[in-house]
C-alpha cells in the first residue's frame, strides 16, 4: 500500500480537521497489507492517528484512518450517543464502538448508516439520512446534508482544499510523517 493512497484518501484526517476517513485499498497479499498497515501505524500513532482494516473483499480492503481522541469527543455528542445506542453500540468506549463498527461492516452487506458519526459527519445529518432513508436532503457532497447546508458546503470546500494541498505537497517530496500533524 502506498503512502500516496493514504494521503489522497485521508488528507483532512491527517491534517487534523476531520476525525476519520474510510477508503478502499487494493491488495494482492493480505499479510503484506497488514505488514504495510503496521508500518504506517508506526509513523501515524505518535501523531495521534490509527489505521485499521475494517473489511476485506475480493482483493480490496476497506481501511479506516482516524484520530481516537477526536472520535471520543465526537461520540460524546448527545445525538451521536443516542444514534449509536439505538444501533446497539456500547456506551463510553471509543475502542469498543470501533470494534462494533467493524463487526457491523463485516456482518452487513452494505454500509451501516451510523458510519458517518465515525467520519465527522454532523449527527443531525446522520440522523436525517437514517430517518429519510437517504432521500429529501438539502445538498450532497461527502455526505447527504439534512441540517446546516451552509456549514456543510464550507466543510466540503475545506476538505477538498486540504486534499489538493496535501497531494501537491506529497508530489513535491513531503512524506507522510511530515504531513500527518499531531492534533488532539
Amino acid at each position: 500500500m502506498s503512502e500516496e493512497l493514504v494521503i489522497r484518501q485521508g488528507a483532512p484526517t491527517l491534517a487534523g480537521i476531520k476525525t476519520g476517513s474510510l477508503f478502499p485499498c487494493p491488495y494482492d497479499d493480505r499479510e503484506e497489507l497488514l505488514a504495510d498497515i503496521r508500518g504506517l501505524n508506526r509513523i501515524l500513532s505518535p501523531k495521534g492517528l490509527c489505521l485499521l482494516p475494517i473489511r476485506y473483499r475480493e482483493k480490496q480492503a476497506l481501511l479506516y484512518l482516524y484520530r481516537p481522541a477526536g472520535l471520543r469527543r465526537d461520540l460524546k455528542d448527545g445525538l451521536a450517543s443516542e444514534i449509536l445506542r439505538r444501533e446497539g453500540y456500547p456506551d463510553g468506549s471509543c475502542q469498543r464502538c470501533v470494534a462494533k463498527l467493524i463487526r457491523r461492516f463485516r456482518e452487513a452487506g452494505e454500509f451501516p448508516h451510523e458510519v458517518g458519526l465515525f467520519l465527522s459527519y454532523p449527527p443531525e445529518d446522520v440522523k436525517g439520512f437514517i430517518d429519510h432513508r437517504a432521500e429529501h436532503f438539502k445538498c450532497a457532497g461527502m455526505w447527504k446534508v439534512y441540517s446546516d447546508e451552509n456549514r456543510a458546503q464550507q466543510l466540503f470546500a475545506a476538505f477538498r482544499r486540504c486534499t489538493e494541498t496535501y497531494c501537491a505537497l506529497w508530489r513535491s517530496g513531503v512524506d507522510l510523517q511530515h504531513l500527518a500533524v499531531a492534533a488532539g
